[in-house]
């Protein structure tokens, strides 16, 4: 487990993983907040039905870009990453840089309205 990542240094390699991330996915995303959290809120644990022994990495909130029926008007779409839950699997600083790189893509691939199986095939 990583010990304590300061939230300047989390937002630092927010940026840089969303800098390396391949392909055109990552720069044409637009109206979408990209912010951290220690972990998920109460709200948010409900809503996805988490058990306690459960953990989330990241989120995305909004309205996937196939489902907007053209609607131009919509309040930004999030994704969230959860801080501690990233750093508690990662073994050293270089594993902690691959998780959020992982955790962001995958969050984007849901932007794009994409399921896990098709988001896991893009990545390789």
């Amino acid at each position: 487990m990583l010990s304590y990542v300061s939230d300047e240094v989390f937002k630092a390699l927010t940026l840089e993983a969303l800098d390396s991330l391949p392909g055109e996915h990552a720069k044409r995303i637009s109206n979408v907040a990209i912010i951290y959290a220690d972990e998920p809120d109460d709200e948010q644990r409900e809503r996805l039905r988490l058990r306690n022994d459960q953990t989330l990495f990241g989120l995305y909130e909004g309205v996937p870009l196939p489902f907007r029926q053209g609607q131009t008007r919509l309040l930004p779409d999030k994704i969230t990453l959860f801080k501690l839950p990233l750093a508690s699997a990662s073994a050293d600083i270089n594993q902690f840089k691959e998780n959020i790189r992982h955790t962001l893509w995958h969050e984007i691939g849901h932007y794009y309205g994409l399921d896990h199986k098709r988001i896991r095939e893009l990545e390789n």
